[in-house]
């Protein structure tokens, strides 16, 4: 739960500063700042236990690449659903879909290696 609470605490402040630069507009930028992150930490709680449990997907843990390419599918598709659900406009949905997963992404594949280097090496037997 502390690597999903400091992965939040990161995505709120890259929601908000993306939001509000791109709208302009402190009640906008807040909104989705709140909505937006909410929503992905618990996507990202649930990828995360996924990620444990499948056998399959276990044994590609270690690729932090491929992990990272996992939960930016699921935020790509976060971000679009809440700004488009708040704006009703899909350009403004796509615009921060594009933008704000794409500096989340960066920030997860960081913060996962951080992560990595503070867990034991698991070695898995085929």
């Amino acid at each position: 739960m502390k690597k999903t609470l400091n992965f939040a605490a990161i995505h709120f402040a890259i929601a908000f500063t993306v939001a509000y630069v791109l709208t302009g507009d402190i009640l906008i930028g807040s909104l989705v700042a709140m909505i937006e992150p909410s929503v992905n930490t618990i996507a990202f709680y649930f990828h995360e236990k996924v990620w444990e449990k499948s056998r399959f997907l276990s044994r590609l843990a270690n690729s932090v690449k491929i992990k990272t390419s996992s939960f930016a599918v699921v935020h790509f598709s976060v971000a679009f659903s809440v700004v488009y659900v708040l704006t009703g406009d899909a350009f403004i949905g796509g615009v921060m879909a594009a933008i704000e997963p794409t500096f989340n992404t960066i920030a997860y594949y960081f913060h996962e290696r951080v992560w990595q280097r503070k867990q034991p090496t698991v070695s898995y037997a085929c």
